[in-house]
């Protein structure tokens, strides 16, 4: 459980608080563009709550016709159809986050909150620590990570069109539907079915925690009704979809390989999974979500700061990408004292400051 512990998951939870109170602190966010974001990010959840709630809105005028010639007073399946709807698509197909995600790919406006948040962070952090040495203090995330282009460069393979990246986001979430809505059918299979999500949890699990985590997970699973331990599954999984799409306006500019990406995310899972259902929780608030997701892009930003190194000019980017796949200062982060979270950016590139470090320490967690 070395990359998928309890400490490092309340880490990423607080990463989520902290992040939120930076974030909210940059006067930049409330200019008249991301004000225009916003009234636009208001728009898109009552647009999205309607979307949704079309389906179940068809089903009971369908039930009310019925009933004209049917008499229902004493049914319940009509209440059962309505309520096994709502769950369908806000549990298992997690509908209103899959619009939500969308968004990213039909307005840009997200990925510059992701950088003038980042900027913002590397100011605080050089104003929080105005009276020490600059040569001690760590090299800043903006400047350099702006110099790389969200383009192709030449040689490289070509950017992936919006018209691609939509129909891969519509593939994947399409795979992941039908994935989902398998195992949910399963599950209802005459005397096997009450193993089959018990199951899903343990291979779900299992890679990411351990085999005996996963074994206890699957027990407790085959206590439980259904529809917690589906809920159970499709945040976890809503949740590392989320944090794929926050971090994309890095990967934008640090391009990874396939393979380095998935041991970046696999070397940072638990803080990833922290700070990312942290967000997932608030993002399902009916109307606000989608302004949530906006402040959540910006938090992500200080999120980097803490788990990988600041990039270098783009001339040694292939260098770097191999040397910040793994989280080198990662037993340093999470054995700081709670209060002082920035503490690890100073331990991160002064090593021989350490000691320093811990017997003068800064109450930074504001």
């Amino acid at each position: 459980m070395s990359n998928f512990d309890p400490n490092a998951i309340l880490r990423g939870a607080q990463l989520t608080l902290v992040g939120v109170n930076r974030a909210l602190q940059n006067p930049e966010l409330f200019t008249s563009t991301h004000y225009r974001q916003a009234a636009i990010s208001v728009a898109a959840g009552i647009a999205i709550r309607l979307i949704v709630a079309v389906p179940i809105i068809g089903v009971r005028a369908l039930l009310w016709f019925l009933s004209l010639f049917i008499n229902m007073d004493h049914a319940q399946w009509d209440n059962d159809v309505t309520n096994g709807l709502h769950f369908l698509e806000h549990s298992v197909l997690q509908v209103p986050f899959f619009l939500m995600t969308l968004m990213r790919y039909l307005t840009p406006t997200l990925d510059q909150m992701f950088m003038d948040s980042l900027r913002w962070v590397d100011q605080t952090y050089v104003q929080k620590h105005k009276s020490e040495d600059p040569h001690n203090l760590r090299a800043l995330y903006y400047p350099n990570l702006q110099l790389y282009s969200t383009h192709a460069a030449p040689g490289e393979k070509k950017k992936t069109s919006l018209k691609e990246a939509l129909v891969i986001f519509f593939l994947r979430y399409g795979r992941k539907t039908a994935i989902s809505l398998t195992v949910l059918a399963l599950s209802y299979v005459p005397y096997v079915g009450r193993f089959v999500l018990p199951a899903a949890s343990f291979y779900t699990f299992s890679s990411a925690v351990g085999p005996q985590p996963a074994l206890v997970i699957f027990s407790s699973s085959i206590l439980l009704p259904r529809r917690y331990i589906v809920t159970f599954l499709q945040s976890y999984f809503s949740s590392r979809t989320l944090m794929r799409e926050l971090l994309e306006p890095y990967f934008s500019r640090v391009r990874y390989t396939k393979e380095q990406k998935k041991q970046w995310f696999q070397d940072r899972a638990g803080v990833l999974f922290g700070f990312g259902l942290g967000f997932f929780v608030f993002v399902k608030i009916p109307l606000v979500g989608v302004l949530i997701y906006g402040l959540a892009e910006a938090s992500t930003a200080y999120l980097i700061t803490k788990v990988t190194d600041p990039p270098p000019p783009p001339s040694e980017a292939e260098e770097f990408k191999k040397d910040s796949i793994r989280w080198k200062n990662k037993h340093d982060f999470l054995s700081l004292p709670w209060e002082m979270l920035d503490a690890h950016n100073i331990e991160m590139h002064q090593p021989k400051r350490q000691s320093d470090v811990r017997q003068t320490p800064r109450k930074t967690f504001s």
